[in-house]
């Protein structure tokens, strides 16, 4: 689960490229791994050069600007037996894209409701 989207089998292949897309040198930097039992979390940080395009909501693309991305993360691998039973990743989006330089437009948001 990765910002309210599941992937699963073929999928999970897709998260890698998209990010390539976004970032050329995408990777993750490794802070701190705690283990609790049959949970493991992992503190960590998506590092990158935006160089790609994000995909605009409302259609049309963000052209990459050269910005160099630290976005905090923190996954959770929960265990039963040795085997994995589910995988959550978080990630500190609001600091990916203010350190892209995309700007969420807030006050349009609450204007529309």
């Amino acid at each position: 689960m990765v910002a309210g989207q599941a992937y699963r089998g073929k999928a999970l292949g897709s998260v890698l490229q998209y990010m390539k897309g976004l970032f050329s040198d995408v990777h993750r930097d490794l802070k701190r791994i705690t283990v609790n039992g049959d949970t493991i979390s992992i503190e960590l940080s998506i590092q990158g050069t935006f160089d790609g395009q994000l995909p605009a909501p409302p259609g049309g693309f963000v052209k990459g600007n050269g910005h160099k991305v630290d976005a905090p993360t923190a996954d959770f691998w929960y265990l039963k037996n040795g085997k994995v039973t589910t995988f959550n990743c978080f990630v500190g989006y609001s600091k990916m894209y203010s350190d892209m330089g995309v700007n969420l437009d807030w006050a349009s948001a609450v204007n529309q409701h």
